[in-house]
């Protein structure tokens, strides 16, 4: 059976004299107390810490060797590390780039710098009404002038489940390398890169019941390799050939290491828990939850792939969904309202913002029904 009840104990979020209801799992989960307490004490943490933390990392991806594990602060910085340590020392001008209509600006912005910078072209894979890719369309689009395909597991904004593997196969069928922007995908269910054969790998602690600061690059040993050295400053950034160095630690700020070894952390609960039983958990909260929503009049969600994660994106026809952010935090109910950084969907769907809630291992069908119980409210009295 599901411990439920055991991992909200293990919340201290969820403790509260006032309850809160924390619906915005997508832009950050809360973290368990394993890891608060290990942040709150401070204590010296050394290169043994960080590379078992590394090690950890390594066997929850299933990475090959642990050197193909770099870490960085953010999902953006990654990107930037491979459009400029590899895309600069291996595109030219008139070299494709494809990405899709579906993704955050951290998987937009550098490749549209790297388009200004040295000339590649961006191509931009179409999405269906439904919130899926158009894979056929997206097949047209490869060609020799093709360099690399950087797309999302999951959208931030539809929860939509790209088919990754069968990307990757098409793409390495002509010889193309993968980028996987995982950010929303490594929380809920098993990601296995060998198994994928991507070549690099992008994801984040704090989306991972760990602290702030702390992301992922898998990269591929023969990416690596091929990678020139991306930034240096007082030792604070390091030559990205990591491949070929000891040891990453003098080459990250100290407060980042404890976060680094928070990731572990997290990694552990989760392990302990298994990535099987929380996606089957999740799965039977979507469901319920989409269920629920569709009953209320005036609701519209947006993107109904068939196969996502617990992501809801939805509009309101007469709450706009700032204001409906602003009404159900009052009511002690926190959710995300916006663009979400994912403007071309937004445009592609002609609306300004959704009304996002994201579910996390810990939700319940209790807090949803609360959720529920609020909107029907607010929708009847405007």
């Amino acid at each position: 059976m599901y411990p439920l009840e055991k991992i909200r104990a293990d919340f201290p979020f969820l403790q509260q004299k006032k309850p809160v209801i924390y619906l915005d799992n997508a832009a950050a989960s809360q973290q368990p107390r394993c890891v608060i307490e290990n942040y709150a004490s401070k204590h010296s943490v050394t290169i043994n810490d960080f590379a078992l933390a590394r090690h950890k990392v390594k066997a929850f991806i299933n990475a090959r060797c642990e050197q193909e594990i770099i870490f960085v602060q953010s999902a953006t910085q990654a990107i930037s590390v491979v459009a400029h340590a590899y895309g600069q020392a291996h595109f030219k001008k008139g070299d494709e780039i494809v990405i899709s209509a579906m993704e955050h600006q951290a998987n937009s912005v550098p490749w549209q710098l790297l388009s200004q910078q040295i000339g590649v072209v961006l191509k931009i894979a179409p999405i269906h009404v439904s919130g899926e890719l158009i894979f056929s369309e997206f097949e047209k689009l490869l060609n020799d002038k093709t360099k690399l395909i950087a797309l999302t597991h999951v959208s931030n904004v539809l929860g939509t489940i790209n088919p990754i593997k069968k990307i990757i196969q098409a793409a390495h069928s002509k010889n193309i390398p993968v980028l996987i922007d995982g950010a929303q995908a490594i929380a809920h269910f098993k990601v296995d890169v060998q198994e994928l054969d991507c070549d690099f790998y992008i994801f984040l602690g704090h989306k991972l019941y760990g602290s702030t600061g702390a992301g992922v690059l898998y990269a591929k040993s023969r990416f690596l390799d091929a990678m020139s050295i991306y930034q240096t400053s007082n030792g604070s950034s390091a030559e990205l050939n990591f491949i070929k160095t000891k040891s990453q630690v003098g080459k990250i700020r100290s407060s980042q290491v404890i976060d680094i070894v928070n990731l572990g952390l997290a990694i552990d609960y989760l392990s302990g828990i298994g990535m099987a039983e929380i996606r089957a958990y999740e799965t039977q909260l979507f469901h319920y939850a989409t269920e629920q929503l569709m009953q209320i009049k005036g609701l519209r969600i947006i993107g109904q792939a068939a196969e996502k994660v617990p992501i809801l994106s939805f509009v309101l026809a007469k709450i706009q969904p700032v204001d409906l952010a602003i009404l159900l935090n009052k009511a002690g109910i926190v959710i995300r309202a916006g663009d979400h950084r994912a403007i071309p969907i937004m445009k592609f769907y002609a609306i300004p913002a959704t009304v996002r809630v994201s579910f996390a291992m810990y939700n319940t069908k209790q807090e949803i029904d609360v959720l529920l119980q609020v909107i029907d409210k607010l929708n009847s009295i405007r």
